[in-house]
């Protein structure tokens, strides 16, 4: 039995080491790019789901604003979901500013308000590329022409850009900006391997005609979450090799890491939540392996306690582990001029082993708060 557990261990340890070569691969085989000098000539449509978010919704417009993009090929949309607080009377007073204020007003409940927000905002749009960004975002000048400039060079029809955390006020959360450096790459490896799967809705921008064209977010609307990742797949779908990763500090976007353990939690359950509506079933088979690699190790370290064998079988799978993720680490927290962060990596991963365990089991199960709603 012994014999039969060491092999299951490091066979999920060497499937484990293999995905992650895979990623940095991937994120490898995308190249920094530079602004396009040439003029730019795209319309573009900021869309924008806001719901209770007085407190940055104000810095977000006007970081938007003070883009260099051409005014009058930018257009800016930005919806009320439902709002308790003053976010609606704070996005009309920029209505001389150009800024469009939509208000949500749906009787009946529903399970994705995010997703219909934005179906709302594309009706009323005027523009050709849609770009997504969240309430609570800060972005820098060049954001939005990076973007554009990416997107006519390529001839893409989707663009997924980075997104990072900021403004950090503790250890926790700076262990947050490490673990979400490490998803953001996920996405652009996948990317950058020539199959889209995941990305980030902060920083995402599409051809409004092929989000008509998939059918929006008809068939995974019923999930709370997934107005990204979904969308993308559907995308990737029909337009394989048209969709690509901006790998331009230009074009970073920036927001915040949860404060709370439970805000994380929540967070992270509505991520896990759309999972089972992958429709690239690989990818889903890739977060099993990774997920069932991460339960054998709890299991060794806990086996460890009554024979000292497991535990040295524990130390091997998590000194490989460490290894194999600075190497892919170091990359993508360099993009992000974070490279110390990866001396977060021998604190995050005994928790992030915790966590990913129980994540993966409550993700699938349970309905989780999000925005003061219980969804699922």
């Amino acid at each position: 039995m012994i014999a039969l557990h060491s092999f299951v261990s490091l066979f999920l340890t060497g499937i484990y080491l293999l995905l992650v070569i895979y990623l940095i691969r991937g994120w490898g085989r995308i190249k920094v790019t530079s602004p396009q000098a040439a003029p730019l000539q795209t319309r573009v449509t900021v869309l924008i789901a806001a719901r209770n978010e007085e407190e940055r919704i104000s810095l977000t417009i006007d970081d938007v604003l003070a883009q260099d993009y051409p005014k009058h090929l930018l257009e800016i949309i930005i919806v009320d979901d439902h709002s308790t607080d003053s976010t609606a009377a704070i996005i009309s007073s920029y209505a001389d500013h150009g800024v469009k204020l939509l208000k949500l007003h749906e009787e009946r409940a529903l399970n994705s308000y995010k997703k219909k927000a934005i179906t709302e905002a594309i009706k009323l749009s005027t523009g050709e590329l849609m770009v997504a960004t969240d309430a609570d975002c800060r972005m820098g000048p060049a954001w939005l022409s990076s973007i554009v400039g990416y997107y006519e060079t390529n001839n893409l029809v989707m663009v997924s850009s980075p997104v990072t955390y900021f403004e950090e006020r503790s250890l926790f959360e700076l262990m947050q900006t490490l673990e979400f450096g490490y998803l953001i790459g996920i996405g652009a490896a996948f990317i950058g391997n020539g199959r889209a799967s995941t990305c980030n809705g902060a920083n995402f921008a599409y051809r409004k005609d092929v989000f008509y064209e998939v059918g929006g977010f008809k068939g995974i609307d019923d999930l709370a979450s997934g107005d990204d990742e979904l969308l993308l797949q559907k995308v990737a779908e029909r337009y394989p090799g048209k969709i690509g990763f901006l790998k331009q500090t230009e074009a970073v976007v920036y927001t915040h890491a949860k404060h709370t353990l439970g805000e994380f939690m929540q967070q992270r359950r509505r991520w896990a939540s759309k999972s089972t509506k992958y429709k690239d079933k690989k990818v889903v088979v890739f977060g099993i392996c990774i997920w069932l690699f991460n339960v054998s190790l709890l299991v060794n370290a806990a086996l460890g306690f009554y024979d000292f064998y497991f535990f040295k079988l524990f130390l091997v799978q998590f000194l490989l582990k460490y290894l194999f993720e600075i190497i892919y680490l170091l990359p993508i927290t360099s993009f992000f001029k974070r490279s110390y962060l990866v001396s977060l990596l021998i604190i995050l991963i005994p928790l992030h082993i915790v966590y990913f365990v129980v994540i993966g089991l409550m993700g699938n199960n349970h309905k989780y708060l999000w925005k003061g709603r219980v969804v699922k």
